[in-house]
Formats: C-alpha cells, structure tokens, sequence
C-alpha cells in the first residue's frame, strides 16, 4: 500500500458494510473518497472471499513472457559465482545487456560481491539481530610489541634489524566483544589471551554494556579456541548462551572481525608510535572516537545512535 492511498484495509470493510447496509454505491464512495469501480472492486471482492479479499496483493504478473530463460540464469549464475565478474563484463559473455544482467543477480541475492566468500562464491548468510544485547561477538587480535623509541614504523627497518631488535618482544591480546545490533564496541589489552583473562574481561565488558543500557544478553558468539571452550568461560555466562562459529568460518563473526580491521587500520597502524605504552593509552580515546562519534554505515550513524534511554542520546 502507498503512502497517499485512500483505503487501508480497514477503510475497505468500512466501505462494504456500508454498501451491503443498503446505500448506494455512488454515495459511499464519494463518501469514501473513492471512485465507484474501486468501490465496486472492494465490494466484489468482499461477496467473492470474504475479509480475506480486502487484505493487499501482490502487483506482480501472473506470468513474464520476456523474461530470461532459466537457463540462461543458471549460466548467469554460475559465471558470477565462478569469475567474481561485475554485469559489464558478464554481459559480453552472456550476450545480455548489462541490465538484464544485474537484475538477474539481484534476484539471486548476488549483485553484490562483499556479500559473497570469494574463494568459493557462497553467499554469506549474514546474522541480523532486532534489539541491543540480542547477540555479542566476542574475539582476540594479536599484535606484536613495540619497542621503546619505535618499530620499524618509526626507525626504519635497516635500523631495527640488528642487536636485540631482532628478537620479539612479545604479542599484545586486544580483546574486543561488539554488540551485533548497535555496534557498541568494547576493547582491552592483555598479555595473553587464557580462559582466565577472557573471562575477567567478559564481566567488564558485561558491565560496560550494562552502563550504555544493555542490562540483558541473551547469546555470545565466539570461535572454537579452547579458552572459549573449556568450563571456566561457560561458567561465567551464568546462562547466557554461547554460540561458536563453524570451523574455519571466520565470517561467521563477521562483526568483530570487521571491527578487528578497523581498529588495526584507524588505531594500530593509523601512526608510528614511540613505545607499546604509547599505543595502549590511545586505545581509550578510539574506542570513544569509534562509538560515540564515527558514522557507521550499516547502522546509519555511529554505534551510540541506536542505543535507547541515554541522556541526549534518543533516537
């Protein structure tokens, strides 16, 4: 139904009744705001099938003579899937205008290519969530050390190659969890990444939820790493439940992973930074940076926006 349209379908039975009460056809719909063939439809409809006749239908044909054969489609299909190629390039194969080509894509869910697993062309059955607290993804990203006075970021990489530089000083754990609704996210840097430490570092991230209005979470997805796995961190849910992802399907917690890339690309790797500690103390602001003020654009705002009942923050 459009935005301008006189009946709803609750106008229509008020429509019929009037008419099958024994006033004329004429006079309701002037009434109604109607002219008298849609009047007459409704009420046909409504002698032929009842109030199961005044519901909306669908505009579509019946049947599309023009349309592309289905073998033709198949082809379509399989190329886009096996030559990750756009419907410029297709439609010289196929012989079909780029159009028709893109139409026929969009139909199958297959018009856009972020949308699918490049290596093997599936589609990427993305998890859609309706309320904040729904569901958090939860995960570690490791990054190597600096040393004081800067990596090779800083110094250049002839410098760092000899003495000391060369061994490593270490892995730092950035263990993030992101509300999948809102996009809130919340980040700490640790030293290692034990069943332990992510367990502590669950219940902070429950209490800052908790404090931007996320009392209730109802699941966590993780992967199959054994800190996740073991009885320590399922105790810790405290019946919350725990969602793993397939085996080697990373995608499945596409969230932080795309949060893990941001946060490489817009903090880790956004400067050279002069000492480990440097780095660690600019995390804070980002986070705030990250969810009160950059504009996400799956969300159509930065992840604060579509928390409900904060001070200054309604939406």
């Amino acid at each position: 139904m459009h935005g301008n349209a006189r009946l709803t379908p609750l106008g229509r039975l008020t429509l019929v009744t009037r008419i099958e009460s024994g006033r004329a056809v004429a006079h309701v719909a002037a009434e109604m705001g109607v002219s008298r063939p849609t009047a007459y439809k409704w009420w046909r409809r409504w002698r032929d099938e009842g109030i199961e006749g005044l519901a909306d239908r669908s505009s579509r044909p019946y049947s599309c003579p023009h349309q592309t054969p289905p073998e033709v489609e198949a082809q379509v299909i399989e190329l886009r899937r096996e030559l990750k190629q756009g419907p410029a390039r297709l439609a010289g194969r196929v012989g079909l205008p780029a159009s028709t080509i893109y139409r026929i894509l969009r139909r199958h869910g297959l018009h856009r290519l972020s949308w699918m697993d490049r290596p093997t062309g599936r589609v990427i059955r993305r998890i859609h969530t309706d309320r904040p607290g729904e569901l958090v993804h939860i995960d570690v990203k490791k990054l190597g050390r600096i040393p004081d006075g800067g990596g090779w970021r800083t110094r250049g990489r002839a410098e760092t190659r000899s003495g000391r530089e060369k061994r490593s000083l270490g892995m730092a754990c950035v263990h993030s969890a992101i509300d999948a609704h809102t996009r809130l996210a919340y980040s700490e840097i640790h030293d290692d990444e034990k069943a332990v430490t992510c367990v502590a570092f669950f219940d902070r991230a429950q209490d800052f939820f908790a404090n931007h209005g996320i009392t209730n979470i109802d699941a966590v997805l993780t992967d199959n790493a054994k800190n996740y796995t073991g009885h320590a961190f399922a105790a810790a849910l405290h019946g919350i439940e725990h969602r793993r992802i397939r085996p080697w399907h990373p995608q499945t917690n596409g969230k932080v992973e795309r949060f893990n890339r941001t946060l490489l690309e817009e903090w880790a790797y956004v400067r050279p930074y002069t000492s480990d500690d440097e780095r660690t103390a600019a995390l804070d602001d980002w986070l705030h940076l990250y969810n009160h003020h950059r504009h996400h654009t799956a969300i159509g705002g930065p992840p604060i926006s579509r928390i409900n009942n904060l001070p200054d923050q309604y939406t």
